[in-house]
């Protein structure tokens, strides 16, 4: 993508002390890497080498690959394991990559796929038919004794079959149309049968993970960096990537760094190339310095307010449409964000497949929500405060730390449903019972949300209830009740998963857009990007299809 042009200048962010000593240690320490050739993005470096330092908001979490959506997870998953098929992030078709060639039976249950020979892991073993079986199986299957869960992206799986050993095939119970693209996610990045072997949670120790990819992880000091090198005989990248062979640069390292003034300003003083995570308030000094801002789209479902129905105060929908008009998504949008910030006119987003616009259906109109609310019975008492039957409307939500300025914004929707009548408190809580109460519903029954997955199946994956269940159907994890199914929404994503007619499969994709907003399931706010800044010296900086990096043809140039 084009960088925009950079503004003017509004002066660099001031570096903690402590971390400022500690980045330039870690710079200190490589003092032997080549800053080397230069030359347009486009075009093939003159000289190959250098180490790319990279810093991170979050430590990654867990590193088996079907846990790769959490975005820190991606950015490690991305460089060390290669997939079977590439997405094209520009195109959206599916290529070329482990796998040379594919066919695929007319009701999308049996995929066949013809491996690239001479393909290995770090480890020396090979990348045959064998392991690609072995990985699916226990992506589409879980194991259970190692605690390793069904990958989200692998529909109605029934098993493999290894036809030789450069060819296997899978079955699926029912038509699994959304399975091509989901071999080329990274959650269903290929690792050796040692890394398959060990317990889910031994794979948060990123040298467990076995790839095949360009990278290689050299060290790691758990929650705070990462070292990977380069690996010398990488030969078999996207077929149709212009650049081949093993990566240019020697290695990267991630480097965590969770405040962001200190990323900022570390790459402002060249102390970093690339930082993940730049706040949209950070855009135009980050611009005005010549560096570059990447905001490569997620083109999934949009960073949304969610509702769970099983919690007695949101079950009616009369509530949740008042809430809905009563969110002011063009305020959240224009007060904390920046044009890579686009407003959600739908629960995907513009760029994902089979968007339709439901802008008329989100319109922000407070004395609508009034009147919802007085209809549901909700009448506002001496504090100003929406009350019913002795019980005021106090919601709760979390926020959530890995999305773009997520604390900031459910505060403002605090406020905007403040001039309803309703209370919403912002809740931070630790990670272990943010996580935990936002699996009961009687609890938590507002939540922020959002995935990203360049397929339709990516709607499946959000709201189903054996995925990612955002409504908390069937009670969650609560002992209190277990009441709310949705039966007909339930059914419309099964129907996603399984039409084989592509015309069909993206009429049924703006049947569950239109129902998931008439019953105000979701608010949608914004359409998020994964937010990137760089020094103009990167060069061949790109992402897979919904924004994770990718360092493959990356190189540096000189100063």
């Amino acid at each position: 993508m084009a960088p925009p042009v950079p503004l003017k200048a509004k002066g660099v962010p001031v570096i903690n002390a402590n971390y400022r000593r500690f980045l330039t240690r870690t710079v200190a320490s490589l003092v032997s890497v080549a800053i080397l050739a230069g030359g347009a993005a486009a075009q093939a470096p003159v000289t190959k080498g250098g180490t790319l330092i990279y810093l991170e908001q979050q430590p990654h979490t867990n590193l088996y690959p079907p846990a790769g959506g959490f975005y820190p997870n991606g950015g490690v998953l991305n460089q060390i394991t290669d997939k079977l098929t590439y997405q094209n992030p520009k195109t959206l078709e599916i290529e070329p990559w482990i796998a040379e060639s594919w066919t695929v039976n007319a009701d999308a249950t049996e995929y066949t796929f013809k491996i690239r020979p001479g393909v290995t892991f770090s480890d020396g073993t090979p990348l045959d038919a064998a392991a690609v079986a072995k990985n699916f199986d226990t992506y589409g299957l879980g194991n259970k004794q190692l605690k390793q869960p069904v990958s989200e992206v692998i529909t109605n799986y029934k098993g493999s079959e290894v036809i030789d050993p450069l060819t296997v095939k899978f079955f699926f119970t029912k038509p699994s149309v959304g399975f091509l693209q989901g071999t080329s996610v990274i959650g269903s990045g290929l690792v050796s049968l040692k890394t398959l072997a060990l317990p889910f949670d031994a794979l948060g120790d990123a040298t467990k993970i076995i790839g095949s990819g360009p990278f290689v992880v050299k060290s790691e000091v758990l929650g705070r960096e990462l070292v990977m090198e380069a690996r010398k005989d990488y030969k078999w990248g996207p077929a149709k990537l212009a650049h081949q062979g093993r990566a240019n640069l020697d290695g990267i390292k991630y480097v965590v760094a969770p405040e962001d003034s200190v990323r900022i300003g570390a790459l402002l003083a060249g102390q970093a190339h690339v930082i993940r995570q730049v706040q949209a308030y950070d855009e135009k000094q980050v611009q005005s310095k010549g560096f570059l801002i990447y905001a490569a789209p997620t083109r999934g479902v949009n960073n949304s307010v969610v509702f769970r129905p099983d919690n007695a105060l949101v079950s009616d929908i009369r509530v949740r449409k008042a809430l809905l008009h009563a969110t002011n998504a063009k305020e959240i949008v224009a007060t904390l964000f920046s044009a890579n910030y686009p407003q959600a006119q739908s629960i995907i987003a513009s760029t994902a497949q089979g968007y339709v616009d439901q802008s008329a259906k989100l319109a922000y109109d407070p004395a609508l929500a009034a009147k919802l609310l007085d209809e549901a019975g909700w009448t506002v008492g001496p504090k100003g405060l929406r009350q019913k039957d002795g019980k005021e409307l106090i919601l709760s939500a979390y926020e959530s730390p890995p999305q773009p300025q997520n604390k900031e914004t459910l505060q403002l929707v605090a406020q905007q449903w403040a001039k309803v009548g309703v209370k919403l408190n912002v809740l931070a809580g630790d990670a272990g019972s943010r996580v935990a109460d936002n699996l009961d519903p009687a609890k938590t029954p507002v939540a922020p949300a959002m995935v990203g997955r360049a397929d339709p199946d990516v709607i499946r994956s959000q709201y189903y209830p054996t995925t990612r269940n955002v409504l908390m159907q069937k009670g969650g994890v609560s002992q209190k009740v277990q009441s709310f199914v949705d039966e007909k929404l339930n059914g419309l994503l099964e129907e996603i998963a399984a039409a084989t007619d592509p015309v069909k499969r993206i009429a049924l994709v703006g049947e569950v857009q239109a129902y998931v907003i008439d019953q105000a399931y979701t608010i949608p706010i914004f359409e998020e990007p994964q937010a990137f800044a760089a020094s103009p010296r990167v060069k061949d900086f790109t992402f897979e299809a919904v924004g994770r990096p990718s360092f493959y043809a990356t190189w540096i140039a000189p100063k």
